[in-house]
């Protein structure tokens, strides 16, 4: 991960938009590649992967590379140790939001095989 200048004012920054916290919560229950994310957020791809570009430069996200998809998670392992603490508590703020209960209920029923072409 490339540290920027104000590194903390970019990871609030990164948490400033909805999308981009819905998206670290359905990434909370598994990793999804960008036809999935898409598909659940109902966003442009466009859109979705200007999202992912943001949570990967501060350090939220991580991408692994499985067969023809890319698959985006959760970073196990962030140099930052903040990036760990404000994930470990996403629950307590947002867990009980509407979107987000409705998101984690698509992510349980979400199939790469028949919405990535």
């Amino acid at each position: 991960m490339k540290f920027m200048k104000n590194h903390s004012v970019q990871l609030f920054k990164a948490l400033s938009d909805l999308n981009r916290l819905r998206i670290l919560k359905i990434l909370q229950s598994r990793p999804l590649c960008v036809c999935e994310i898409t598909e659940i957020l109902q966003l442009a791809t466009s859109t979705v992967s200007q999202h992912l570009k943001i949570l990967k430069e501060t350090g939220f996200i991580v991408e692994e590379k499985d067969g023809k998809w890319v698959n985006y998670m959760i970073n196990p392992r962030p140099e930052d140790a903040r990036v760990s603490s404000i994930l470990g508590f996403l629950d307590f703020w947002i867990a009980d939001e509407k979107t987000i209960i409705r998101d984690k209920e698509k992510v349980m029923n979400i199939n790469r095989h028949t919405v990535c072409f």
